[in-house]
């Protein structure tokens, strides 16, 4: 064992585990990439350091994880951390007082006039990526503003004042940079994210350079007009609250939607100023299983978050420490479950306020998830694997037993016949966003996976505020998911996934990742390293992963790889293949870990350790 000294981490895992040792993953000589983050009253981590700077300011102010959470939130959405102030909120929140987890439901709708049959006379099999005819309505700045308002301390004012500065302007990151310049050509073809985004117009380069002051003068009004409303509220004597929703009256019933609605329409966008003022984020409650004890919560059935709860029922049936970690029967069991948890997820789950009902009470028994666990062959994958039938285990007869029986057929979404990830198919199945964790020392906790509106994004008018892209999400066949099509009103099922566990009814983890459609494999992964595996947050969140594209992808062309595996480049050349026997199509990339950011309750010391993958400039400051 003393050779393993010597050896990446990555390797030396898997080294270990084809020795068959599943020992306490904290005895092996191995370190991390990135340190721990360790803090006895705050934590704030995301996806750049700006922006958990901006979180580190909000608890030094002396706000609450709610207060620097919105901070982080309205930071990132400035900086375009693959977001931008036009897209969706997800959220988790551990209320302390309450010993309760609350979900925040800040996603957009999908706007007048927005049908299937809308689409398919453009030539459309799905809405489009990019663009006006891309876009939800924005949720974040009312999720935003709700989260402060319920649950915060500070004015809006306070929160804002980091992301204003930057608004004013801040040296861009490279990562962003480049991406506009590789954009550069869907967005001269929007009048005004132009004028935002290429600022050297004819020039060989038209994006900002990396360190250059990033400007966003229309921002910054929108912003203003936030805070001048909150101010003006305050100053007739209303409350706290109060005036924090009289900023956001003015976001969606006020002058801001009228230019927002506007912009989005002269575009070609659909976007109404009645869409804004019929919006409202919902407080909800979480969806929530056990594993082994452990209550694990995730929103509700409108994200795929209920696949990764439906994937540990199913896991629970199995012994996987004694598999050891990543080895050939950990990860073929593994990816498996995740293929019949995503197959249910595909065809079941969308937006619970409108018709059908879900059936998220068979889908997340126990029961079923039994009867699932025996539809894995131990030796080789099942590329025809489907939706199950969840009915009977809430006493109900299946209305789509004959979808069932063609869906995913050929006639649906064709599946790719090799293993090649190109990078347009590669890019629309992991399209980022980016995570935020927060916790203080008075029990608040909360995660959160906002999105929409990236780079390329359509800026809608003179607001400074790029338009979601998450229309595309929706399907316009009710033979592929009838839960999921597209009407008026209706939020699409999304990806984005923020998650909360709780041991012996405290706080356990707060985790999360960006990444689009593996987000939830990914998670799911880095909760067992921890629970079966007894590796360290940071260890659990660096230590490689595998993913699947076995289920149809929620971006671009809905594709999907039949036995598609991505491995980690350290798995050794006995585990490719034995996999590559099972009927896996398998590639290879140096990094598999992440992106994710996680917070552990050390409740034995009374301290926080933070977690953040060693994958991009994901970090965060702990106090």
């Amino acid at each position: 064992m003393k050779l393993l000294r010597f050896l990446p981490m990555a390797f030396a895992l898997f080294l270990i585990n084809r020795e068959g040792n599943a020992q306490a993953f904290n005895n092996l000589p191995v370190t991390t990439q990135k340190p721990p983050l360790h803090g006895k009253h705050w934590m704030a981590i995301t996806g750049k350091p700006l922006a958990a700077t901006a979180g580190a300011m909000t608890f030094t102010k002396g706000g609450n994880a709610i207060d620097a959470a919105c901070a982080m939130l309205a930071a990132t959405c400035t900086m375009w951390d693959v977001l931008s102030w036009g897209g969706e909120t997800q959220a988790l929140i551990y209320n302390p007082k309450t010993k309760k987890v609350i979900a925040i439901n800040a996603h957009g709708v999908a706007p007048t006039g927005a049908t299937p049959e809308f689409y398919k006379s453009k030539g459309m099999k799905y809405p489009p990526e990019y663009g006006p005819l891309a876009a939800v309505t924005p949720g974040t700045p009312g999720g935003l503003m709700t989260m402060l308002a319920e649950y915060g301390t500070m004015s809006l004012k306070d929160v804002l004042a980091p992301a204003m500065e930057m608004a004013a302007g801040y040296p861009i990151e490279a990562q962003t940079a480049n991406s506009i310049e590789k954009g550069k050509d869907l967005i001269k073809q929007w009048p005004y994210s132009k004028k935002v985004f290429l600022p050297h117009l004819g020039a060989s380069r038209e994006a900002p350079d990396a360190g250059e002051i990033f400007v966003q003068k229309d921002l910054l009004e929108t912003l203003k007009k936030l805070v001048n409303a909150e101010q003006q509220a305050l100053a007739k004597g209303k409350s706290r609250k109060d005036a924090i929703y009289a900023a956001n009256d003015l976001f969606y019933k006020g002058e801001i939607a009228k230019e927002f609605s506007r912009g989005c329409r002269e575009q070609g966008g659909l976007i109404t100023e009645q869409d804004l003022a019929n919006w409202k984020v919902k407080i909800e409650e979480p969806m929530m299983t056990t594993y082994k004890g452990i209550e694990v919560y995730k929103l509700q059935q409108w994200t795929q978050g209920p696949a990764m709860l439906q994937a540990l029922n199913i896991l629970e049936n199995f012994d996987l420490k004694s598999m050891g970690y990543n080895s050939t029967r950990y990860v073929h069991t593994l990816y498996q479950a995740m293929n019949l948890a995503f197959a249910d997820r595909d065809f079941y789950y969308g937006d619970p306020a409108f018709g059908p009902e879900e059936p998220m009470k068979g889908l997340l028994s126990k029961e079923y998830a039994k009867e699932r666990s025996k539809l894995i062959n131990p030796n080789m994958n099942d590329p025809k694997i489907g939706p199950g039938d969840p009915y009977p285990f809430e006493g109900k007869a299946n209305p789509y037993l004959d979808m069932l029986k063609n869906w995913g057929s050929a006639s649906l979404t064709s599946p790719k016949n090799n293993a090649t990830l190109d990078e347009k198919f590669e890019e629309s199945f992991t399209a980022g966003t980016t995570s935020i964790e927060t916790a203080d020392e008075e029990g608040w906790v909360v995660s959160v996976t906002p999105s929409g509106g990236w780079v390329p994004a359509c800026i809608a008018g003179n607001t400074g505020i790029g338009m979601s892209q998450r229309m595309q999400a929706f399907v316009l066949d009710a033979k592929e998911n009838p839960f999921n099509v597209l009407e008026p009103g209706k939020r699409p099922r999304v990806t984005l996934t923020p998650s909360m566990a709780l041991k012996n009814g405290k706080p356990y983890l707060s985790f999360a990742k960006q990444a689009g459609d593996e987000q939830d494999q990914l998670l799911l992964q880095f909760f067992l390293n921890m629970v079966e595996f007894d590796m360290t947050v940071q260890e659990s969140c660096e230590a490689p992963s595998f993913k699947t594209f076995q289920m149809y992808s929620s971006f671009g062309k809905h594709e999907r790889i039949n036995g598609g595996l991505t491995l980690n480049e350290a798995m050794p050349d006995w585990t490719r293949k034995d996999l590559g026997r099972m009927g896996y199509k398998i590639n290879y990339q140096e990094r598999t870990s992440g992106p994710i950011n996680a917070i552990y309750f050390d409740w034995e010391h009374g301290s926080f350790w933070g977690g953040s993958s060693n994958h991009g400039e994901d970090y965060g400051i702990g106090w």
